[in-house]
């Protein structure tokens, strides 16, 4: 019974956060051309999707821990999973497009299957191993079809796929250093408010006003930033529920997942063109990632089970 519920399900949550995180490219991309500062656009969305968690978990009674060791957790995983990330992919999307963008977030699950072989998190097989191999030879086709389009700048190009790289770290240490006794819905709120905080100093020259490039203020739209917090509040509830019943690895799928969900929306939706090198990357992305979520059937791990 318990499975029926999509709370309980890690395949329903990890298509519910896929295709959450997936759309926050493409309303990423509405409201940098409507007017937003990429970085200021973030810190707003974070600081607002922390503040509805945070309600969501004192009312469910699960109010965030302030300990010392949750308030490091907090701090590391914010800056590695939240601030950094996509303060990078914030900014680079209105260079490379969202479709670009969200196809690279269908790396973080190979980074991470590798970082957790490194760590014996994970024992190494022969077919993950391809699976990996696989998706770099698609992060490789993605950088150098974009690059050779010349519609956007090489150092964006090669901006967005460091992304994938803080997220595998981050998705490692959230499941090592875990405060014992935590729930998922308590810890979310936490990282996005550190995430946001992490943000001041990049903003603190211009203020936290939205500028353009010669400091002039701005007046967008006010939904974009209303519906981000939203998106934030709902995919970060789940990620972290995700991660808690399904781990590291599992959990980094969402970014294929996103990757599909959100170069679909930017091509059908937002009008930006598709590419043979794009689609190339979709299919060794898909593959690999498919060859690394196969189950293990050796003896050895039937064994351990």
């Amino acid at each position: 019974m318990k499975q029926s519920n999509p709370w309980h399900s890690p395949l329903a949550l990890l298509i519910g956060t896929g295709t959450l995180l997936g759309l926050t490219n493409n309303l990423v991309k509405i409201a940098t051309t409507g007017g937003w500062q990429p970085v200021t656009f973030l810190l707003w969305s974070l600081l607002g999707a922390g503040v509805l968690l945070v309600g969501l978990a004192m009312a469910s009674q699960a109010r965030p821990p302030l300990g010392r060791a949750h308030l490091r957790y907090y701090l590391v995983s914010g800056l590695i999973s939240i601030s950094l990330p996509n303060a990078v992919m914030f900014s680079a999307i209105p260079h490379v497009g969202a479709g670009y963008a969200s196809l690279c977030l269908a790396f973080p699950p190979l980074l991470t299957y590798g970082l957790a072989v490194l760590l014996k998190l994970e024992r190494l097989r022969g077919l993950r191993l391809l699976g990996v191999v696989l998706g770099l030879i698609g992060s490789l086709l993605l950088a150098i079809g974009k690059a050779s389009a010349g519609d956007a700048p090489l150092g964006w190009v090669l901006a967005v796929l460091v992304v994938p790289v803080f997220l595998a770290l981050g998705n490692i240490y959230r499941t090592l250093r875990w405060p014992a006794g935590a729930t998922p819905l308590a810890l979310a709120p936490g990282m996005l408010l550190a995430g946001a905080l992490l943000l001041v100093p990049s903003l603190a020259m211009q203020g936290l006003a939205n500028t353009d490039t010669a400091g002039t203020p701005r007046q967008p739209e006010l939904w974009p930033v209303l519906a981000q917090m939203l998106l934030f509040a709902c995919t970060y509830a789940m990620f972290f529920r995700l991660q808690k019943i399904a781990g590291p690895v599992y959990l980094s799928q969402i970014g294929s997942v996103g990757a599909m969900a959100g170069a679909a929306v930017a091509i059908l939706l937002l009008g930006e063109s598709g590419s043979l090198s794009m689609l190339l990357a979709a299919v060794c992305v898909v593959i690999g990632v498919v060859l690394m979520s196969r189950p293990d059937r050796s003896p050895a791990a039937q064994e351990a089970t």
